[in-house]
């Protein structure tokens, strides 16, 4: 067989379909740690050492790995996702705080003290640009059509807007204060953008980068300070509220509150399961993560996690 029949029947062979490994990672910031969960059993798999203070959590494009921030180690951990073992840490800039992974595998992140939005390439390990941002940047999302990262700036109260592949800003929205996260409809039309101190949603055209509608969600939630922020299966926005201790869930078109479930103490990270029936939220105070059944918009168990956990990426 010549070589170049061989590469042929090689790439015209279907891709093996990769197994979920049914596993909740879930970082805890006081114990640097990743609490690995069944998300079936909801039994503890795993306790990973990772280093400083970790947050931002996130999947390479193919889910076999990891991406963990290392605020206090200025890197980006990396996980095998069968293995559970530590890769290696990759530098990338002073405090990294929260990212979002690029269809094309580039890793964006905000480097919080410094006031930038890195561009890594995991693979050559290599910072590919450097965009600079305003005050304390957290929140990063990569929009459906890949063509724009959004990072929220919490002190400038900003969400900026990146164009890729050029890494420039195209526009600034300023929101509420202290943005944390920033979601998307599942057309990319809208960005929903959670505000902290502003205890509010704000929606934004994405392609004008105008503000549509806001909703004060204190004047219904004590205490509440909006930290996750996420599209859910049923359409709906759903809103983990900090110190309101409860996920809130919105309306996507009118930003109307519909639910408001209980859960536990200082709620933060969010992810839904494929199937969209469960959701699950870390309780930082707590220690904890509650299971919400999304049906029925109500919490049907809580499972222990390490100190102080902050985010959570499911693989199923």
């Amino acid at each position: 067989m010549t070589r170049s029949l061989f590469l042929i029947l090689l790439f015209s062979l279907p891709l093996i379909a990769r197994d979920p490994t049914h596993r909740l990672f879930v970082t805890n910031e006081e114990d640097n740690t990743i609490s690995v969960i069944d998300s079936r059993s909801h039994e503890l798999v795993k306790t990973i050492e990772i280093g400083g203070r970790p947050r931002g959590i996130g999947f390479s494009p193919d889910r076999s790995l990891v991406y963990v921030a290392l605020g206090d180690d200025n890197a980006i951990g990396v996980i095998d996702t069968q293995s559970l073992e530590v890769l290696r840490k990759i530098p990338a800039g002073s405090d990294p705080e929260a990212f979002d992974v690029h269809p094309n595998g580039n890793i964006y992140l905000s480097n919080e003290d410094s006031g930038l939005a890195s561009v890594l390439d995991p693979k050559s390990g290599k910072i590919l640009a450097e965009v600079k941002v305003g005050v304390e940047p957290e929140g990063v999302a990569v929009t459906p059509d890949g063509k724009r990262v959004m990072v929220t700036s919490e002190s400038t109260s900003m969400v900026h807007v990146i164009r890729v592949p050029e890494h420039t800003i195209e526009a600034n929205i300023l929101v509420g204060a202290r943005p944390r996260e920033v979601a998307f409809s599942k057309d990319g039309k809208y960005g929903y953008a959670s505000c902290e101190v502003g205890g509010e949603v704000v929606k934004f055209e994405v392609e004008t980068a105008k503000i549509v509608a806001r909703k004060k969600l204190r004047r219904e939630i004590r205490l509440v300070k909006p930290k996750g922020v996420r599209l859910g299966p049923d359409g709906r926005i759903w809103v983990s509220t900090g110190r309101g201790d409860a996920v809130a869930v919105l309306n996507a078109d009118t930003l109307a509150l519909e639910e408001t479930i209980p859960v536990g103490k200082r709620v933060w990270g969010m992810a839904f399961s494929s199937d969209g029936k469960r959701l699950y939220v870390t309780n930082a105070l707590d220690a904890n993560m509650s299971v919400i059944d999304v049906a029925a918009a109500k919490e049907i168990k809580k499972i222990p996690t390490g100190g102080m956990p902050w985010g959570v990426i499911l693989d199923d």
